[in-house]
């Protein structure tokens, strides 16, 4: 069970260094941009966001839930690769063309072609980039994203924005994006030395196409997820201005350093419990109690120093979003709760309450964003979390219906898609279907099956190409 720490230990690391490192990248931007370019700037930014992960199709998922068979691990991996970036391609340049419906303020850049073409390019970089991340997590090394996208990316992005000024908020789109690209050229290294990564394309064996219902339909939930983090810098720049916009991006990016505890610590569970489904309720419990031991202080010392944390990025950041950034501050407690639901529901494979919960979390987090705009940010701030509490609600409910209606928690094994997992019962595991050769007491081991009979079972450790 140690490795949950360990493992959240990391990925935390990996999202804390890249928050931290943003974070310094935002207070650049912000001396040396006006709130107007970094408003314009966040709403092209947050599109990447959703492009990046609307080009996933679930991929990001499949491959940490159903690894394939060492011999066909890398062709998996490159036919995912190749996949998300030729669609990362297509929806950027499906986004551009559809501006003039939803986004009138950005139809500047269908004025540039070189504007269209970098938009599409760094679009594929942070795809692929996120694609990355998840092939680190599944291998169960998720210090290798300290590396990549933690400090490569970070450090790349942070080194630009002052020398593309004259650029304007081409120069924090270009800086964002430029990290994206030298984490995933990070990355590409990493997977080739230390993963033994090389691109293969060939037919078969890569569980792509078994695993099709559980890639779209974590494809659908994180869609459903995301949304709100698309929409609501619209809805601000739509209907405070583009000032506002600046202002509630960088609250929101400061409240993503809480938010990452709650994350980090979900994709370590959902690493480990696709490794190890025997010991889920185990790690459901421990990790519940490391995201309450390290949330709820970090959320009082974030809103009891926002004020000084905002003066940082300059007065009127601080004047303006202090009250933005204590509502994130109290809502990432929320946050916490659907986050960890979510991924215990991920694990169980309940994939229609997950896309449930998700879709609750939308439209509860738009349609309060939309109804309170109007009255100011903080009220931006209160429907994030109201949306984000609404959605831990339902998806906490599943698990316990879950639990009570069968008394287990139902996990199926992540290397094995065509054989079912005996449940898990708790206190103790079910016995064995009688087809299956009963272990032997006094050794844990399986006893020799008769003559005859054809026992397959679905092989462990494939977590290394």
């Amino acid at each position: 069970m140690h490795t949950i720490y360990r493992n959240s230990f990391f990925v935390l690391a990996a999202t804390a260094t890249t928050a931290v490192l943003g974070f310094l990248f935002w207070m650049v931007v912000a001396r040396y941009y006006s709130p107007g370019q970094v408003g314009i700037a966040t709403s092209l930014i947050s599109a990447m966001s959703l492009i990046s992960y609307l080009s996933q199709f679930g991929l990001n998922s499949t491959i940490v839930r159903f690894p394939a068979a060492p011999g066909a691990r890398n062709t998996q991996l490159t036919l995912a690769l190749c996949a998300v970036a030729a669609a990362a391609c297509l929806l950027a340049l499906a986004y551009v063309a559809g501006l003039p419906w939803y986004g009138e303020k950005l139809l500047f850049i269908r004025e540039n072609p070189l504007a269209v073409t970098a938009f599409t390019v760094l679009c594929a970089f942070a795809a692929l980039n996120q694609l990355a991340k998840a092939v680190f997590t599944g291998a169960r090394a998720p210090v290798l994203n300290v590396w990549s996208d933690g400090i490569t990316q970070g450090v790349a992005k942070l080194a630009l924005p002052v020398f593309l000024t004259g650029l304007g908020l081409y120069g924090i789109v270009g800086s964002t994006g430029a990290g994206f690209a030298a984490a995933v050229l990070c990355g590409l290294f990493l997977m080739r030395r230390r993963l033994g990564f090389r691109c293969e394309l060939r037919i078969g064996g890569t569980r792509l196409r078994e695993q099709f219902a559980y890639s779209l339909a974590s494809y659908a939930s994180g869609l459903l997820n995301l949304l709100p983090q698309l929409v609501l810098p619209l809805i601000v720049l739509q209907h405070l201005g583009a000032a506002a916009a600046g202002y509630f991006y960088v609250a929101f990016q400061v409240a993503s350093l809480l938010n990452a505890i709650a994350f980090s610590v979900g994709e370590a569970l959902f690493a480990e419990g696709s490794h190890d489904p025997a010991g889920l309720p185990g790690l459901l419990r421990r990790s519940a109690v490391i995201v309450a031991v390290a949330q709820v202080p970090a959320a009082a010392a974030v809103a009891g120093g926002s004020g000084v944390v905002l003066w940082l990025f300059g007065p009127d950041y601080a004047e303006t979003a202090q009250p933005l950034l204590i509502a994130f501050a109290a809502g990432s407690l929320a946050v916490a709760l659907s986050a960890w639901a979510g991924y215990a529901l991920k694990i169980t494979r309940q994939l229609r309450p997950l896309i449930a919960a998700n879709a609750v979390f939308a439209l509860v987090t738009v349609g309060l964003a939309l109804l309170w705009a109007p009255r100011g940010l903080v009220w931006i701030g209160a429907a994030w979390g109201l949306g984000n509490l609404a959605c831990g609600l339902v998806a906490l409910g599943a698990l316990l219906r879950g639990r009570r209606g069968r008394g287990q928690l139902r996990s199926v094994p992540a290397r094995s898609a065509s054989l079912p997992t005996p449940p898990l019962v708790l206190p103790a595991p079910p016995a064995p279907p009688a087809s299956l050769p009963l272990p032997d007491p006094s050794t844990g081991r399986e006893a020799p099956a008769p003559p005859g009979h054809r026992h397959e079972t679905a092989p462990h450790h494939q977590h290394r190409p």
